[in-house]
């Protein structure tokens, strides 16, 4: 049996990770200057698209697409001295999980609160995550930027890749606000398309993400 590929776009309609080779070519073609690759395991795709395009792409083969340009896209990799600092950075407060929910965007240089949302009656970490770069991608669409968003969290990038949050946060009366928020958020990801990279903080290395509300 075939072992299944992994896909890193990281230039495209949609930049993520996707599980096949039709997933790929969907938010590929077309698209000026696309940079994908396939990998063997999810794991290795999930570094390759963290580290960037620049360190990942550094021959031409049938598997990858490769512009000598860097436009559109910032110097974001998984090195430390290679922060994109011309970026959004998002991250998320919550008392308790489930609990208390408010997030915010802020300039990744300047530490400039760029927009906040909360406090949110009762939510989960992981949806206020989810919730915080599909307002930074709004945010963005909105300046007509391209800029980079770093998250620190996998989970949430794993959602907006699959467009599905899979919360087992139940829905009632007191969930209700933060699903309103979410399946808004979701809508928007099938109604709209967007090129900017989406990346996970590497924390080990670059320490907290600059949007942290410093509650750890």
């Amino acid at each position: 049996m075939a072992q299944n590929k992994f896909y890193v776009v990281w230039v495209g309609h949609n930049p993520g990770v996707y599980r096949t080779w039709a997933d790929c070519q969907a938010e590929t073609k077309g698209y000026p200057q696309a940079k994908f690759k396939a990998y063997e395991s999810e794991s290795e795709a999930l570094q390759a698209f963290a580290k960037g395009w620049q360190k990942s792409l550094q021959f031409k083969g049938k598997a990858a697409q490769i512009s000598e340009s860097a436009s559109q896209i910032g110097k974001a990799s998984g090195t430390a001295p290679e922060i994109n600092y011309d970026s959004i950075s998002v991250d998320v407060g919550c008392s308790g999980n489930p609990g208390v929910v408010e997030y915010k965007g802020v300039d990744t240089r300047t530490g400039e609160v760029l927009f906040y949302k909360g406090p949110i009656s009762k939510g989960t970490n992981n949806m206020g995550e989810f919730l915080a770069i599909v307002h930074a991608l709004a945010y963005l669409r909105k300046q007509g930027s391209n800029k980079t968003i770093y998250t620190d969290s996998v989970t949430a990038l794993s959602w907006l890749r699959k467009k599905e949050v899979a919360s087992n946060l139940v829905r009632d009366a007191s969930t209700e606000e933060i699903w309103i928020l979410v399946d808004r958020a979701l809508n928007w990801l099938q109604s709209h398309t967007y090129s900017n990279p989406i990346v996970k903080w590497d924390t080990r290395k670059w320490g907290e993400i600059k949007a942290d509300f410093g509650r750890k």
